[in-house]
């Protein structure tokens, strides 16, 4: 179905390479996944497989669809090509739909493109969202792109490339915003078109767990070049180079590590009591958060988990008064917090946030000292020179060089932004950080990289976590204490060894069942 061969993928205006001399093939009904880190080249390759790369990228070598050349198709033959024959699921949710019109009609879009009637088009929408596990497909069509979850117009995505039922699928990290249940349920459905339709998927992941579990074959990239490719059993078992051993040793569901001490003497350092938040619609409210309670300990990590949509981002607006609360109240350090001026001040003085993307969080005109000292000036704190001397005790704290205070955010890889980000966070020695999925956009080994460095920064500093994230995996490693949310609600909450060996609710048993790997035999992860 695909063949590729001799593709390099250059950037003569960042003088860099991303791709050299890659070739492989993708069958009919095979599904190949593609892995390596940051910066591996592995956007680059499904950008260039869907005619999709910048002006200005120099590509060589050869491309074939069906025996069809693709290195020198015009933009008209790949505008016949994708969506029809090609489907093309990019990484980043948040830039690929057009933010001033519905998501009904962006749908309907998609179809009537390539012939289908805006009738006929407007009769499937339903069941199609239905695919891809989004249920409430009347309220979902009405809303613009900013009023759903980064999980949700993830699926809308995925739904979009599905749509004409293409021969090949070039999915680029199509799951790494969704929790673990979604993530099942995508990955079921790709899987399907995939077996009843005889389509090809190219899937491109960091996660190497969900290509030991997906893949018919895989491929190990590293800077650019394919180091290693095999069946999965056969790169569990023979792993021949070091980059595809470090990628299954950082893999968080290959990790043992041991149970954090109970928390029985910590106190909470921010309490959530009662929170309520409905939200109005066209047609009635939309109820984010009902009546949810949980403490954030002190000197600890508290994780809050769930699947997308299930009011994780909702509360933690209203726990930062980014949003009122409709009821219930916030205890921060023994205060009720009403988010009055003086005291919105003074608590954003012992808390800060890290956010999701480190690709968007960070201004990419400012250099590293003034994004890490901005805190630091919107406080008034220090002069100049104690500025600048803070910022680069801040950057060797996570693990950067002070060489690169003058570097702007694009001279930096995805995990060394992330470390920026953290650095900025901690500028005015706050006493909780708020991370909200601060390593999904990231791949395993710099994952670990940065768990570690959290977990260093904490006992040191004595900082206290609520760390957001719907990977299981993930929050096994670094929490404390769990709180599990579904459709706006606390559903169970405990310390995480508890949580994780003996679950109470039916819903965290069902996302513990649902973690990539969580059934693969013990015999098979100790050979890695």
């Amino acid at each position: 179905m695909l063949s590729v061969e001799q593709l390099s993928i250059g950037y003569p205006r960042q003088n860099s390479t991303a791709v050299s001399s890659l070739s492989f093939t993708v069958g009919k009904g095979e599904i190949v996944a593609v892995v390596g880190g940051s910066g591996s080249g592995k956007s680059s390759t499904a950008a260039a497989l869907a005619g999709l790369l910048p002006r200005h990228a120099r590509a060589s070598g050869a491309i074939r669809f069906n025996h069809q050349p693709l290195e020198n198709a015009s933009q008209r033959q790949w505008r016949q090509l994708r969506g029809l024959h090609i489907g093309f699921v990019p990484q980043d949710p948040g830039q690929a739909f057009n933010p001033v019109k519905s998501i009904g009609k962006q749908l309907l879009e998609a179809y009537t493109l390539h012939g289908v009637s805006h009738r006929e088009a407007a009769s499937r929408l339903q069941g199609l969202l239905a695919d891809v596990g989004l249920a409430e497909s009347e309220r979902i069509l009405a809303s613009y792109p900013h009023q759903l979850s980064g999980g949700m117009r993830q699926r809308i995505l995925i739904a979009m490339a599905l749509c004409h039922h293409p021969q090949l699928i070039i999915a680029d990290e199509p799951t790494s915003a969704l929790d673990v249940s979604v993530q099942k349920q995508v990955l079921d459905t790709l899987a399907a078109a995939v077996a009843r339709k005889n389509i090809a998927l190219l899937l491109i992941t960091h996660d190497i767990n969900i290509a030991l579990e997906r893949a018919d074959r895989i491929l190990v990239m590293q800077e650019g070049r394919l180091v290693e490719s095999g069946t999965p059993a056969s790169l569990l078992r023979h792993a021949h180079h070091a980059f595809t051993r470090q990628l299954l040793a950082a893999s968080p569901a290959f990790l043992e590590v041991p149970w954090r001490q109970p928390v029985t003497g910590a106190k909470p350092l921010l309490q959530a009591s009662g929170l309520h938040k409905a939200f109005a619609l066209k047609n009635g409210f939309f109820t984010a958060v009902e009546e949810v309670s949980f403490p954030v300990l002190r000197g600890c990590t508290t994780s809050l988990v769930g699947e997308s949509g299930s009011g994780k981002s909702t509360t933690v607006r209203l726990l930062m008064g980014l949003e009122t609360a409709d009821a219930g109240e916030i205890i921060f350090d023994g205060v009720r917090q009403t988010f009055a001026r003086q005291q919105q001040s003074a608590f954003r003085r012992r808390v800060q946030m890290v956010w999701q993307n480190p690709y968007a969080s960070l201004n990419p005109r400012m250099t590293l000292e003034e994004i890490i000292t901005e805190p630091l000036r919107a406080f008034n704190i220090g002069d100049r020179h104690a500025r600048r001397t803070r910022a680069a005790e801040l950057l060797e704290a996570v693990e950067l060089s002070a060489t690169l205070l003058q570097a702007r955010p694009g001279a930096l890889s995805g995990g060394q932004r992330q470390r920026v980000a953290i650095a900025r966070a901690l500028a005015i020695s706050p006493e909780l950080l708020i991370l909200d999925e601060p390593v999904s956009a990231l791949d395993v080994a710099v994952q670990a990289q940065i768990l570690k460095l959290l977990a260093r920064l904490q006992r040191e500093l004595g900082l206290s976590y609520l760390f957001i994230s719907h990977d299981l995996a993930v929050v096994k490693q670094i929490s404390d204490y769990i709180v599990i949310m579904q459709h706006g609600k606390v559903v169970e909450q405990g310390e995480a060894r508890k949580i994780f060996t003996s679950p109470a609710a039916a819903y965290t048993q069902q996302l513990l069942s649902h973690v990539p790997g969580s059934g693969r035999e013990p015999s098979v992860v100790g050979l890695v």
